[in-house]
């Protein structure tokens, strides 16, 4: 299917698409910035490592335990009314972080709980507001909206730390946390002003569709379509084995010598890739057989993570970075695409929180794979297999998952 417009941007033509894509831009880099400030608030408060440690721990368990739930909400709820409880609940655990700090927090629990609070109603929000997109736009638009999407988060990753970085300089993190309280309100004004329905299509009662009924028969559907099963178990092995993101600043200051300012390079160089790449993916559209072209960027990803694995050359490095952001966002694009498409819409919500298990846990778990392989080989070496068994996945997946790739829209 190819998409009724050439444009890169065919899918802001929808109004209500663009209302909330406009909200994310505004939204996704104030967290971004509160993200960054949290990290630095935490260290400067203990100077401790394990305490900036626990903010992951407290952000990934809520996540992991909600998602389910979250998704059986968004499948039994209005997902626009649900956006705005959520977008609100996490409105306010700014705001209180932003009092807080502004009248002398001295200790790290409060933002560990905060934090806590804010990542439960993420795992409500992601369902919610990943099922109502596909209503947003024509299917033949979606995956230009996908990619759009995708453009907005890897554009706050690299500005939201950049303004982050100016304003702890200046005035120090209240301000930060106030500023993503405000952000808030773009999303709830611009789900607020849409036409679009955001009811599921219920077949039975809302109490049924509450029901644990309602979650195995979310779950029964995702295994019993292996199209799903194969992307997301793909999605899982690939970020486990190829998560180097942790050892980022071992190769700055060890082997590529370029301390904490090319660190920053290091860092934001996959989200450069990857705004590139889904810039160049909303201008064509869609692809022909997307199943194969997801197997292979997993394949390009494992073969440039083990690339930035044995570079001692900084350019060579972001090169390599860059690429795995690319090859990411490809099979992201596409990988969102295909699970949404297939997916019924009063089930949607159920399965995109089934799939944050696969996509979350896959990289916090594979951090803990590669620093502890790290531990006994060494960074560098700790890459390379990490790369390197992404791409054994991908071979897997070729000989394996036949209906990943035979699929074609």
């Amino acid at each position: 299917m190819i998409s009724s417009s050439n444009s890169a941007f065919a899918a802001l033509r929808h109004r209500d698409f663009r209302l909330l894509w406009l909200g994310q831009i505004v939204s996704v880099t104030g967290s971004q910035m509160q993200f960054v400030a949290i990290n630095w608030h935490v260290y400067l408060l203990t100077k401790s490592a394990f305490a900036l440690g626990l903010v992951g721990l407290f952000r990934g368990v809520p996540i992991i335990v909600c998602s389910l739930a979250g998704g059986v909400v968004a499948d039994a709820f209005d997902r626009k009314r649900a956006m705005i409880v959520t977008q609100s609940v996490m409105l306010l655990t700014a705001a209180l972080l932003s009092a807080a700090t502004l009248s002398g927090l001295k200790s790290v629990w409060p933002i560990y709980m905060l934090s806590a609070l804010s990542a439960a109603a993420q795992a409500f929000d992601t369902p919610a507001r990943q099922a109502l997109m596909p209503t947003l736009v024509p299917e033949e638009d979606f995956p230009n909206a996908v990619s759009l999407g995708i453009i907005v988060f890897n554009i706050a990753i690299i500005v939201g730390p950049a303004i982050a970085g100016f304003i702890l300089a200046e005035t120090g993190p209240a301000i930060i946390y106030g500023l993503n309280a405000l952000s808030f309100l773009a999303v709830i004004g611009a789900v607020i002003a849409m036409r679009t329905s955001g009811k599921p299509d219920l077949q039975r009662g809302r109490r049924e569709a509450l029901s644990l009924g309602a979650l195995k028969e979310g779950l029964r559907f995702v295994w019993q379509t292996p199209i799903i099963v194969q992307t997301m178990t793909l999605d899982f092995a690939a970020t486990f084995f190829a998560s180097a993101t942790l050892l980022l600043p071992i190769f700055a200051q060890e082997r590529l010598h370029v301390g904490a300012r090319g660190y920053g390079f290091l860092a934001a160089a996959p989200a450069i890739g990857s705004v590139l790449t889904a810039l160049v993916m909303a201008r064509i559209g869609s692809f022909r057989k997307q199943g194969r072209l997801v197997v292979a960027s997993v394949a390009v990803f494992g073969v440039a993570t083990a690339g930035f694995g044995v570079s001692t050359v900084y350019w060579l490095s972001l090169l390599m970075l860059a690429v795995t952001g690319a090859a990411d966002t490809v099979s992201t694009v596409l990988r969102q695409t295909i699970r949404q498409l297939v997916t019924p819409n009063h089930l949607r919500g159920r399965m995109t929180s089934i799939n944050m298990m696969f996509f979350m846990g896959g990289p916090q778990l594979g951090e803990l794979e590669a620093g502890s392989l790290a531990a006994l080989i060494g960074a560098p070496l700790s890459v390379v297999v990490g790369g390197l068994g992404s791409l054994i996945c991908a071979a897997v997946a070729a000989v394996k998952s036949k209906s990943l790739m035979e699929f074609e829209i």
